[in-house]
């Protein structure tokens, strides 16, 4: 059965969408986030404690519920990309994108000739192994993907321009965490320095057309950018949503006893 990217047609369609990012390899969690009517998972091989074998399945378990499997990788290289992209994510999302040659690297690892170089087996997963020819994979790949360059540092809030050039780069993600740690606030994510950039990149972004997505700690953060014109919104964990709801738990009960 071909699969197709219902993340990318509802970016086309101008869509806000909503996921969450997975750091345990459990693939009951991506299972949850697509029954709680979310848009996609991040599965995080960069922070995460996801092997190739526990990632793949929670591709499968993602798009069991219809929610669409993103991949961050470990960096940005044509072997972690061409890894996240194989066992069947529908997008790829790179790290420390900080100038135009990361993102030109990135957007060549991730498509087939003639938008990239990626690796071509159509034997894999996400080719429905051999389902469908090795001409019809390579076509529907380079249609349905998403590339998603991450902006983490202060080196791509000033590279941006440049950046946004490269073709085939869908979304620009800023890294709240890291970009804060760039700026020498880290984890100040109200700092007024930080906030100021990430309203320049999310300008910039939008006179180029191109989209924008962050990281959010919680709902109200999350609907602030999406104001301000941020449309891919990873929302929270689930290691920090399951840590969360279980501390409500324990004082709702400790406070009645």
């Amino acid at each position: 059965m071909l699969r197709r990217n219902s993340l990318k047609q509802k970016l086309l369609k101008k869509k806000i969408v909503i996921g969450i990012f997975l750091e345990i390899p459990d693939p009951a969690h991506a299972e949850i986030a697509g029954l709680a009517d979310m848009d996609f998972v991040i599965i995080d091989f960069e922070h995460g404690a996801f092997s190739r074998e526990s990632a793949m399945h929670t591709v499968r378990a993602a798009t069991s519920t219809g929610i669409s499997p993103v991949v961050r990788v470990r960096e940005n290289s044509a072997l972690a990309i061409q890894e996240g992209l194989d066992i069947g994510a529908v997008a790829v999302q790179i790290p420390h994108v900080s100038e135009k040659e990361a993102a030109f690297s990135a957007c060549q690892s991730a498509r087939f000739y003639p938008q990239g170089n990626r690796g071509l087996n159509p034997y894999v997963r996400s080719a429905s192994y051999y389902a469908q020819t090795a001409t019809e994979y390579v076509k529907t790949a380079n249609e349905d993907l998403v590339v998603i360059g991450q902006i983490e540092g202060a080196d791509g809030v000033r590279n941006l321009s440049e950046i946004l050039e490269v073709q085939g780069l869908d979304v620009v993600f800023l890294g709240p965490y890291d970009l804060s740690q760039s700026l020498g606030i880290p984890g100040e994510l109200d700092h007024p320095l930080l906030i100021e950039s990430m309203k320049q990149v999310i300008e910039v972004a939008g006179r180029s057309g191109i989209i924008v997505g962050t990281f959010a700690d919680s709902p109200e953060r999350a609907l602030g950018w999406i104001k301000l014109g941020v449309r891919y919104v990873a929302v929270s964990t689930d290691s920090e949503v399951f840590l969360s709801a279980s501390r409500r738990l324990v004082e709702k009960i400790r406070s009645e006893l």
